[in-house]
């Protein structure tokens, strides 16, 4: 998280007209700001080689995956990792913008040291929320057909995303306060809603059918509303679990794997085509998420080089949502985010003003030892600094992240040991 400066409200003189034209300079501001820092490709490619390469050995020789869905699949996979690759490339350039329009920050984590002092750019989300849309557009010329029953709720996805896109950067420039946030991701779910054909039934739980009476019941409009609170919970959720360098993206890219291999599992183990092409409906949309931010990751990890703004929580919130409302896992989804829900309610009584809220509910950074130490405020970056004791950022952020990981591993062990008895 970054204390962002402003740009200044107050209108520039005029510049006088001289006779001779000279060529404009740099200021001494722009002179003075040190080059970004390169991506850390060294340690983020091989940790995507670890994930990818048993995944596609589940896709191509665990699984009997249908042949056109597995093509479908590996196009899509293609033109994700050509997105990472133009992502690396983007981000200084976009970086070199957004410091010229005064959208940076300083590193609070950092404050006392050298690189405190150092111009952070912000907003860089925005980046990768461009280069998504662009993968997902083009993705339907190489896999919908004009009459498809999936195209409708496809482009809907795609609308709500970008309008998320629109909210968080619209944030990050007005800074927007708190309870108006909490209800743009509500605006921004419209499309889908709207354009949602799906099923409203929920299949209810074995040891409850004799005290409900019904084995499947439909909720109608109440279920379209449970939509639109899981996409502003996780929109919101993502957010408020921030403020220390590469977590924001690092948990994206830890559920998004997650959900690639719910997926690909669900795929392999069901014989019925459609509940197979809405779990690859799914993969079509995260694998573009997860690799432009395996991208961001290699810029935004410790120490990062720039921020991603709530352009970027909002956005990658949304996408995860929206694959699990299309998907038809959001029970397995909200598993996933358990330490996005520990978050929220642990965070609840200062959310909620029932005590004080400071602007920014960060550890405290001690410039001579390089350490954090966990404050009072509810949320789990200072429960993990309370319970664990002092640690410096990056090991911080290696915890919660493991922590993550945990997580979405016991919703696999949950998922399995209930298999048959729950539902």
């Amino acid at each position: 998280m970054a204390a962002r400066r402003k740009p200044s409200l107050i209108p520039a003189k005029p510049a006088q007209i001289s006779e001779a034209s000279e060529a404009p300079k740099p200021s001494a501001s722009d002179a003075d700001d040190p080059p970004l820092r390169p991506p850390k490709l060294s340690l983020i490619v091989p940790a995507s080689a670890l994930f990818f390469l048993p995944y596609f050995f589940l896709l191509y020789f665990y699984y009997d995956v249908e042949p056109s869905l597995r093509r479908s699949i590996a196009i899509n996979a293609a033109m994700s990792l050509g997105g990472f690759i133009v992502v690396v490339r983007l981000i200084p350039v976009a970086a070199k913008y957004v410091l010229r329009r005064s959208l940076f920050g300083y590193d609070i984590n950092k404050k006392g040291t050298p690189q405190g002092s150092i111009k952070v750019p912000e907003s860089l989300g925005i980046v990768i929320g461009i280069v998504y849309l662009v993968i997902a557009i083009l993705f339907q010329h190489f896999n919908f057909t004009s009459d498809s029953n999936w195209l409708v709720e496809y482009n809907a996805a795609l609308a709500s995303i970008c309008f998320m896109i629109l909210l968080g950067f619209v944030d990050d420039v007005l800074d927007i306060p708190w309870r108006v946030k909490l209800v743009l991701p509500a605006f921004a779910a419209l499309p889908l809603l709207m354009a949602y054909a799906g099923h409203t039934t929920i299949i209810i739980p074995k040891p409850l059918i004799q005290y409900v009476g019904v084995a499947v019941l439909d909720l109608g409009w109440i279920y379209k509303l449970y939509m639109g609170l899981l996409a502003v919970f996780c929109t919101n959720a993502v957010n408020i679990h921030a403020g220390i360098n590469g977590l924001e993206v690092g948990q994206t890219v830890v559920i998004s794997a997650a959900i690639l291999i719910h997926n690909l599992m669900q795929i392999g183990a069901s014989g019925d085509p459609e509940y197979q092409h809405a779990h690859a409906f799914s993969i079509y949309l995260v694998q573009p998420l997860l690799t432009t931010s395996l991208a961001l990751l290699s810029f935004n990890w410790y120490p990062s080089s720039v921020f991603v703004g709530d352009t970027y929580t909002y956005f990658a919130g949304m996408a995860m949502a929206v694959v699990g409302i299309l998907g038809h896992f959001s029970e397995t989804l909200l598993l996933f985010f358990l330490p996005q829900v520990l978050n929220f309610l642990y965070s609840c009584p200062q959310l909620f003003k029932i005590i004080p809220c400071p602007r920014h509910r960060l550890p405290r950074f001690d410039p001579q030892t390089g350490l954090l130490t966990g404050t009072k405020d509810g949320t789990l970056v200072n429960l993990f600094l309370r319970l664990f004791g002092q640690s410096t950022e990056k090991s911080l952020c290696i915890r919660l992240l493991f922590f993550q990981a945990l997580s979405c591993l016991l919703c696999f062990w949950l998922r399995y040991i209930l298999a048959g008895w729950y539902k």
